[in-house]
């Protein structure tokens, strides 16, 4: 996965002690190499199994191995195309396509202000729960990761209106998805997202070498956001909820 860190940043960042326990992985094997991983994150109340891959095909093959192996019921992260490998075997929800982003000019994030942004920790738990609950309810939040020191937020007469923070983060493998990044609906377009966003990117490259991040196609306001900040589009997948048939 090394070989196409930014692709993998996911998967990599799962290989850390923090979340090895609620991972499940099965690979592909060719000339007694191997070739291909499919990831079980079960982590989740719903476990994602993630099929990405720069070889679409080569996956596709592989997956249509796997049905008894996974989950009755499951949200998937897969590379375009893939899910046909499943298509005999289970039903597939509607398509939501999103692109992976990896910063790519660091010069970016280093030239944004940051000096009314502040670290998260455990004492923010409430009001952070608050902020998500009113401007990204069903968002994946784990409240441990205030533990890692990267979660940065931001606030405007003493409530938190903004926040940054990641998914995955592996000073191990050196790598981070950002992730849980929102702003109150009554403070937006005002570049909050963006600084807060930029402050946690300068934290993070002090531990790890890549940095990346999922965002929905459709999410115009998100993609401006991140292209400012120095991020590329490297990938394009699509994530399905998926159900085993009868």
């Amino acid at each position: 996965m090394r070989r196409d860190a930014e692709l993998h940043i996911y998967s990599l960042g799962d290989l850390d002690d923090f979340f090895w326990p609620a991972t499940t992985w099965y690979g592909w094997e060719e000339g007694g190499q191997l070739q291909e991983v499919v990831l079980v994150y079960a982590g989740r109340v719903r476990p994602t199994v993630v099929g990405i891959s720069p070889d679409p095909e080569r996956v596709t093959a592989f997956l249509r191995e796997l049905p008894p192996l996974l989950p009755h019921r499951f949200h998937a992260h897969l590379s375009e195309g893939v899910e046909a490998a499943l298509h005999e075997t289970h039903t597939l929800g509607p398509r939501e396509p999103h692109y992976r982003m990896a910063l790519r000019d660091v010069a970016r994030v280093r030239g944004v202000d940051g000096s009314e942004v502040i670290g998260l920790g455990e004492r923010d738990r409430d009001d952070l729960l608050g902020l998500y609950e009113k401007s990204y309810p069903g968002n994946w939040f784990d409240v441990a990761m205030l533990h890692t020191g990267q979660y940065f937020g931001l606030r405007v007469q003493g409530e938190l209106v903004s926040v940054a923070g990641v998914h995955v983060y592996s000073p191990t493998y050196r790598v981070a998805a950002l992730g849980n990044v929102t702003t109150h609906p009554d403070h937006r377009n005002r570049g909050y997202a963006r600084r807060v966003t930029a402050r946690l990117c300068r934290s993070l490259l002090a531990t790890v070498d890549h940095i990346g991040l999922n965002v929905r196609t459709d999410n115009k306001i998100a993609l401006r956001c991140y292209e400012r900040l120095g991020f590329e589009t490297i990938a394009l997948f699509n994530e399905f909820d998926v159900e085993r048939r009868a």
